[in-house]
């Protein structure tokens, strides 16, 4: 018999949110560089197709602070986008990917969740650079929980 030590989670309630969010991104060839902002809470990307990139793996990711934790990271959402694909990307009232769980109750009443899109340039050759948008917005969440199931 071994003592195993049971990492999959608190055994207390944790915290689940929900998040709706719009992306509108645009792929563009060409040499004007790479760019993100918000705008009206929909980030817009601006990013070059060169010849070295082979594909674009985006994600949404969540930040926050809470007593127990400085700094926690959550990934809400992810896409590749490979070369040839259709460069326009329009997203609206995308519901999170992934489950956002807290390891307890750092959700409820936060009001400084920053959501930020990032994404990894896969190259054809050569190093895998990671870029973090320089957009971002930050939200605050409801300090009561929703007891139906609207989601």
């Amino acid at each position: 018999r071994k003592n195993v030590e049971d990492f999959t989670g608190p055994r207390e309630r944790s915290d689940l949110g929900f998040v709706t969010f719009d992306i509108t991104a645009d792929i563009l060839n060409g040499k004007n560089g790479l760019q993100t902002f918000w705008n009206k809470n929909t980030l817009m990307l601006f990013f070059i197709f060169d010849w070295n990139v082979k594909q674009l793996f985006l994600y949404l990711s969540a930040e926050y602070s809470t007593k127990n934790n400085a700094l926690n990271q959550v990934v809400l959402w992810d896409k590749i986008i490979l070369r040839g694909d259709n460069p326009r990307l329009s997203l609206k009232d995308m519901k999170s990917k992934y489950f956002f769980f807290d390891d307890g109750n750092g959700l409820k009443g936060n009001r400084n969740i920053t959501l930020t899109l990032s994404w990894n340039v896969v190259p054809n050759a050569g190093i895998l650079p990671l870029v973090t948008g320089s957009g971002h917005v930050s939200v605050p969440f409801p300090d009561t929980y929703e007891t139906t199931k609207s989601y």
